[in-house]
């Protein structure tokens, strides 16, 4: 199983809510992959409604321009 730190890179603002850069959480997933592009994104998507209350998909923020995807363990 693999851990990743997604975050914010840049300031975005769509759909009446806001990321900022720094804004982060960590996903396991036991696909050696970027869990940006698996499954379209859904484990981080969950992840930041669960953590910020913000739907990337709604804001549509689930790429590697907003988002940057870091392995950690």
């Amino acid at each position: 199983m693999a851990l990743y730190k997604i975050t914010v890179k840049k300031l975005w603002y769509a759909a009446g809510q806001v990321l900022e850069p720094g804004m982060s959480v960590q996903v396991s997933s036991m696909i050696l992959a970027d869990p940006i592009l698996i499954n379209g994104g859904q484990l981080v998507r969950d992840a930041f409604l669960r953590v910020y209350g913000v739907d990337l998909q709604q804001m549509r923020a689930l790429n590697g321009v907003i988002l940057e995807s870091e392995r950690i363990g």
